[in-house]
């Protein structure tokens, strides 16, 4: 028993003193399997726990125990060490230098433009709807009274999907006013950002697929001067307070009677233009307002959508559409 507890304490010494002298990594794993491996020296020493007489093996057994922490707290302590100096430089280096920062992306030049008109819209009281990009015709064109004859119902003009029912890549984003004044009663003020789908060929100024944005308000005395003062608004945030805007009549299915808007400003004359076309409007046609459930003798209301792309354009002078979708680094870095 004397013997057996004396060669601990010599071979638990000399296990510290070669763990604490590693040198490395490697080094501290070649001391470990010496020692503490399936064929080390203190392994072997616990192999022979079960010779020893029975009543000698309680205080063998705790002892070995002891010794067997205290090597394993010195293997973990000095591989925490060795892996701190592994992991520092090789080169002197200056901590008190500033960190580099990482590099922050930017918000898509359409997404800005996007997110400046959606806020103008908040600040006077408006509300951000959604709906689906695959729309039916009901939706899309009937409900809007377009009529079956329309040029717009073409297949040379929209995306039809081959499915039972027909369905189709929503042609504009007013259909979302359809789906909102069918489950909502009035009032309803509400802006309706997305992406839109035409069978445009793309060039500088068109593309098959591009984002639209459209207002509606619907209350009881809603008017033409209401309509009015707020693309004023709208559009002065957006483009700039030296915004001019004047309205010509045109025909909308959807909205009677109808106007295109023009607006005139440093942006279009950098263009070479004085007015420039930027959106379509109206009161909203009371058929819209039967189709709907909505009674027209009670509730009147505008709408109005226009090109998010023709925002963005005019704002920082891009002559090609194409630019925003090509996806060009050093076109996006500049935004």
């Amino acid at each position: 028993m004397s013997e057996f507890l004396n060669e601990i304490g010599p071979l638990t010494a000399t296990a510290l003193a070669e763990l604490g002298a590693a040198g490395d990594l490697a080094a501290l794993e070649q001391v470990k399997g010496r020692w503490l491996g399936a064929q080390g020296r203190f392994t072997g020493l616990m192999k022979q726990l079960g010779r020893l007489p029975k009543e000698e093996k309680p205080a063998a057994g705790k002892a070995m125990n002891e010794a067997k922490a205290a090597l394993e707290a010195a293997l973990a302590g000095r591989r925490g060490e060795l892996e701190l100096l592994a992991s520092l430089p090789r080169e002197p280096t200056d901590f008190t230098l500033p960190g580099r920062r990482r590099v922050m992306g930017r918000l898509h030049p359409l997404t800005q433009a996007a997110e400046d008109i959606v806020r103008s819209f908040r600040r006077i009281g408006f509300v951000v709807a959604d709906g689906p990009e695959v729309e039916d015709d009901y939706h899309c064109f009937d409900a809007l009274a377009t009529p079956a004859d329309h040029p717009a119902r073409d297949t040379q003009d929209t995306f039809y999907l081959d499915t039972a029912p027909p369905r189709l890549l929503r042609t504009h984003t007013s259909s979302v006013q359809i789906r909102v004044m069918e489950k909502q009663p009035p009032p309803v003020r509400i802006i309706v950002p997305g992406r839109v789908y035409r069978r445009d060929n793309a060039d500088a100024t068109h593309n098959p697929t591009f984002h639209q944005i459209e207002g509606l308000y619907v209350d009881r005395g809603v008017t033409v001067g209401d309509l009015k003062g707020t693309v004023e608004f709208v559009f002065k945030a957006v483009l700039g307070g030296d915004v001019r805007i004047r309205f010509r009549p045109h025909y909308f299915s959807y909205t009677e009677p109808s106007y295109e808007i023009d607006f005139s400003s440093a942006a279009t004359r950098a263009l070479g233009k004085e007015w420039l076309e930027i959106a379509g409007c109206g009161m909203v046609h009371p058929q819209v307002f039967e189709n709907v459930g909505y009674d027209p003798e009670e509730w009147t209301g505008w709408a109005f959508g226009f090109g998010i792309e023709r925002i963005a354009m005019i704002r920082h002078g891009i002559r090609d559409i194409r630019l925003f979708y090509e996806n060009d680094m050093r076109f996006l870095r500049q935004f």
